[in-house]
């Protein structure tokens, strides 16, 4: 039998709403990113989908999004393992500044740039900034040289890949369906990597809130079938939400 892997990005933040460049910032799920949270369980109830583990992030909003939909979808039991591997990008000085004044201030080709490209981040944060890692208890036992000050979707990668190598293959290996509730970008770093998306390519990708997308495996970990989202029609139309939201063309 095929082993399964359900990702989904956490559901509509209060920053989301805000159309604020989130990150690393801890902020929590709006109503609506509660109703996206329990609608992604209830789709993977009628799928029919049972997992035998899951994974989350270190931040609230994946962490309640994960809870949420697990309750939804009846299956609350589930040993869980947060990773700050699978938190978001950290956007840098960006963190807390508006997506459409940003571009009015930078020029919509430089945010795109440090928004989107592969191998560009954002300036950084100093460690006195209140956004540093540093600042944050979560993080207390981490060595410093790994708390990011600012990080492109490269430097994403490099983080995901020896969680995903380490925890959730042998998973996968020994037959386990695995459920990971994580962010736009730790998602597309994995997707990345998950589909052979090329550097170029993966500037495209948008990851849409609350939206379960399925990946079957054969022992070997080569993909039994096309990957596809639970809901096709209604993940495009979050794809399309999230690449608009800063204004540009």
């Amino acid at each position: 039998m095929p082993s399964n892997l359900v990702i989904v990005r956490h559901g509509q933040s209060t920053w989301n709403e805000k159309n604020l460049f989130t990150g690393w910032v801890d902020v929590d799920l709006t109503p609506l990113g509660e109703k996206e949270a329990r609608g992604a369980g209830e789709q993977i109830k009628a799928a029919g989908i049972r997992f035998d583990a899951m994974h989350t992030s270190l931040l609230t909003r994946a962490v309640r999004t994960a809870h949420l939909a697990l309750e939804a979808a009846g299956q609350v039991f589930l040993p869980v393992n947060r990773t700050w591997r699978l938190n978001e990008r950290h956007y840098g000085s960006l963190q807390g500044k508006d997506k459409v004044e940003m571009v009015k201030q930078f020029g919509a080709d430089q945010v795109q740039l440090w928004r989107r490209s592969y191998d560009v981040p954002p300036p950084p944060v100093t460690v006195d900034h209140e956004h540093h890692p540093a600042n944050d208890a979560r993080y207390r036992l981490l060595a410093p040289d790994a708390l990011p000050t600012s990080e492109c979707l490269k430097d994403v990668v490099a983080r995901v890949l020896p969680w995903w190598h380490d925890a959730v293959v042998p998973q996968l290996r020994a037959g386990l369906d695995v459920l990971v509730v994580a962010h736009g970008n730790s998602l597309r770093a994995l997707i990345k990597h998950l589909e052979g998306i090329g550097d170029a390519n993966i500037v495209e990708l948008n990851v849409p809130t609350g939206m379960p997308r399925l990946y079957r495996f054969n022992p070997d970990l080569t993909l039994a079938e096309k990957p596809r989202y639970l809901d096709e029609a209604a993940a495009k139309a979050g794809a399309d939400a999230v690449k608009a939201q800063t204004g540009a063309k």
